[in-house]
């Protein structure tokens, strides 16, 4: 992040400093528009002269700049037809790298054996052999090379990302005339003091230090300072947000004695554990306070945040108000409203025959529902018979009215947008309470920039009777008779009166999508570089079923689960298989979060390595909920050594959701912690690591909100107030505003 001191001097387009078409390049190909986004454009390594790049790591398909040393030049006439190509053979002494100009034979007096340069270029296979063709390259150890060897003469060579267009040293050459033309307009949003306590160079210093290291001490100080700006500036966004929040009025909520939520208490057949009435205490005092909760729970699959949600909804119940439950999906609302109703028995059956004097009613909205249904629920909710609303995004139509809103509780955050959240929040007089919850654990530095405006609480232990889950990798391809070992055991569990999951990533009724079409946003990158083109689809519900039905499974009763039946044939489906008169659910990952079906004991995912780690996670969490142990068996195509079976080994060897939240954020790369998903945004993040740099960010923290309570405009730092507008464009301050 870069950001002006003289007002709009870094807002200036390239095409002024660096001529229309290299800034049409710039625009086109890395979405670099003004003089502060290339200066905040920063390299990606570094190498040194005479240290040479490694040739055994590139990647197939990697657009790459490398240092190398020339070690065969040959040109090889065309047989039958005019034309020849120039091979050039480069090294770093342990590899080499084929190079290849086709009709191109002058270059020979350029490029001779002994030299070293940089080369850039896409890599690709050719004979198995990795080569770059027709690459860009810079010599610097030539006569013609005199200009870059002065250019990098005692420093380090940054290496940029870059493109086909623009390769790495032409980035540089762009770089050099900005910190030239542009250096003294960059403005110093970090006060002085805190510069000071935490041994900050300045901005100005840092910019050009992490373009022109002499040294790898000088680069790290100037990655040290960017990386406080990054935190710092995000955290006092953060903490302007919740000053806000809690600034607004909101109606208390204080739980009233002898009523509902007692009454619910007193008929648990359990007792809650020590982690469940911790974080009930930290949801009711904040219910208390005259200012809306803003507060995220997050937990281990099956530790219990329904119920802990529940009596939340339940103590604003007691108040006279009414408290909404927004879940992504209808199979995930209906099973919520289920499981409620059955909690609470005539607690939820207020005004009907054998309905209790003190408790409410549960409506259920979903967009399928019956006229006569919806219109049903609709009423108890405007006129407060339903002190509690479950339902789908249908809870935000306009038509939807209550009749004192007090509590907005969000299932699975992640799944909605925005404008979604914001709209079941306006339909409070006041604004309601809110408690986001989500199954997937995450990382505190995560939590404190992702979720940064929320206060957080977490359910990590798991209530007495929940049985351990042993989980297994089956790799199909290499032992198949692993694989008819995993159906027996199915058959074993359902012959003891289980019953079990098959779940599968694709429909199977569906088209084949497009060639080159994006990839849902869950499904971990393909394995296998160019290899990956030749994967067979992946492993459908439909065919699958069919396939049990006549193989292994023959005699059982097994039936489909998945996001294109009707309504009322998921709900069906759900109810029998709950009620035990199914044997096998064969489903897409509809059944991933809040199904709770306890008899369930074994799941078999297949072609599990196109899920993510934290998915699997969760999709493991539904088996293993009753007094029986649950099986989880991860069914595989991919070669031991390949990066997927890795992440399905991790899976297999730990049950720390914690753990695997971390081992699926390195593997995904971080994106924006302003939530790339919800903003449409590109990354705000440069050199700061929200899983490395823990310490930055919880000092950035208190620091923000140190500053925030005592200049909540920053009215004594207009530099901090810039950097702010830079970074929240529209669209972040929207997500801000309304998260």
């Amino acid at each position: 992040m870069v950001w002006n001191g003289a007002m709009g001097a870094l807002d200036e387009p390239l095409k002024e400093l660096v001529g229309d078409r290299t800034a049409k390049a710039l625009a086109d190909s890395l979405k670099l528009r003004t003089v502060g986004d290339l200066l905040h454009h920063y390299p990606r390594r570094y190498v040194e002269r005479g240290q040479l790049t490694s040739l055994d790591e590139l990647e197939v398909d990697e657009h790459v700049t490398v240092l190398a040393r020339i070690e065969k030049v040959t040109l090889i006439p065309f047989r039958g037809r005019k034309g020849d190509r120039l091979e050039v053979v480069v090294t770093d002494g342990r590899s080499r790298l084929s190079l290849v100009f086709f009709n191109q034979g002058w270059r020979q007096k350029d490029l001779k054996p002994g030299l070293q340069g940089l080369f850039a270029g896409k890599v690709g296979l050719f004979n198995r052999t990795r080569q770059l063709a027709s690459p860009d390259y810079q010599l610097i150890d030539s006569e013609e090379g005199t200009s870059a060897a002065e250019q990098f003469a005692g420093r380090l060579i940054p290496v940029y990302p870059a493109s086909a267009q623009l390769p790495s040293w032409k980035l540089s050459l762009c770089v050099e005339m900005a910190l030239t033309k542009h250096l003294a307009d960059v403005g110093e949003p970090l006060p002085a003091e805190l510069r000071a306590e935490h041994d900050l160079i300045p901005l100005p210093e840092a910019l050009e230090l992490i373009h022109r290291p002499h040294s790898q001490a000088e680069k790290e100080r100037a990655q040290n300072r960017l990386r406080w700006d990054e935190a710092f500036v995000l955290q006092v966004a953060l903490a302007q947000r919740r000053a806000a929040d809690s600034a607004l009025p909101a109606v208390p909520r204080r739980p009233v004695p002898g009523r509902v939520l007692d009454a619910f208490d007193a008929r648990l057949p359990f007792t809650l554990t020590d982690g469940q009435r911790s974080v009930c205490a930290e949801i009711f005092a904040d219910l208390a306070t005259e200012h809306p909760m803003h507060r995220l729970l997050q937990g281990e699959v099956g530790s219990g945040k329904t119920l802990v949600a529940l009596r939340a909804m339940l103590a604003v119940v007691d108040t006279g108000g009414q408290a909404v439950l927004l879940a992504p999906t209808e199979v995930l609302a209906q099973q919520h409203h289920r499981s409620i109703v059955e909690m609470m028995g005539d607690l939820a059956e207020a005004g009907m025959i054998g309905g209790s004097e003190i408790g409410t009613r549960v409506a259920l909205l979903t967009g399928s529902m019956g006229a006569a249904a919806r219109r049903g629920a609709l009423l108890d909710m405007a006129s407060g018979k339903a002190g509690i609303a479950i339902g789908t995004h249908a809870l935000i139509e306009d038509r939807v009215q209550f009749a004192d809103l007090g509590l907005v509780v969000v299932d699975e955050q992640h799944r909605f947008g925005v404008e979604q959240r914001d709209a079941l929040r306006a339909k409070g007089e006041q604004p309601p309470h809110l408690l986001v919850m989500t199954a997937t654990p995450i990382p505190r530095t995560v939590a404190m920039t992702v979720f940064g405006d929320l206060e957080t609480s977490v359910l990590d232990q798991l209530p007495a009777g929940r049985s351990p889950i042993s989980t297994h990798v089956v790799p199909a391809l290499e032992k198949p008779n692993f694989l008819t070992r995993a159906w027996e055991r199915v058959r074993e569990e359902v012959g003891k009166g289980h019953q079990a999951y098959v779940v599968c990533p694709r429909i199977g009724d569906e088209e084949e999508p497009a060639k080159g079409k994006k990839k849902r946003k869950e499904e971990p990158e393909e394995v296998g570089g160019a290899d990956s083109e030749e994967r067979r689809p992946p492993l459908a519900v439909v065919e699958t079923a069919e396939k049990l039905v006549k193989g292994p499974l023959a005699g059982l009763r097994i039936e489909v689960l998945h996001g294109r039946l009707a309504p009322e044939a998921k709900d069906d489906v759900m109810r029998r298989f709950a009620a035990g008169e199914v044997d096998v659910l064969v489903a897409t990952t509809v059944i991933e979060v809040g199904v709770n079906v306890p008899n369930s004991t074994v799941m078999v995912i297949m072609d599990a390595d196109r899920f993510g780690v934290s998915q699997l996670h969760q999709l493991r969490g539904r088996v293993g909920r009753g007094s029986a142990a649950g099986l989880c068996l991860l069914v595989s195509d991919m070669p031991a050594a390949s990066a997927a079976r890795a992440r399905l080994d991790a899976v297999a060897g730990t049950l720390d959701g914690f753990a695997l939240s971390r081992i699926d954020l390195e593997q995904r790369r971080e994106g924006d912690v302003l939530g790339q998903a919800q903003s449409g945004v590109k990354s705000s993040l440069k050199v700061l690591s929200v899983l490395e740099d823990e310490d930055v960010i919880a000092t950035a923290r208190a620091e923000a909100t140190r500053l925030v309570a005592a200049d909540p405009a920053l009215e004594a730092h207009p530099e901090l107030r810039t950097a702010l507008e830079s970074l929240l464009d529209e669209d972040r301050a929207e997500y801000l505003e309304k998260g």
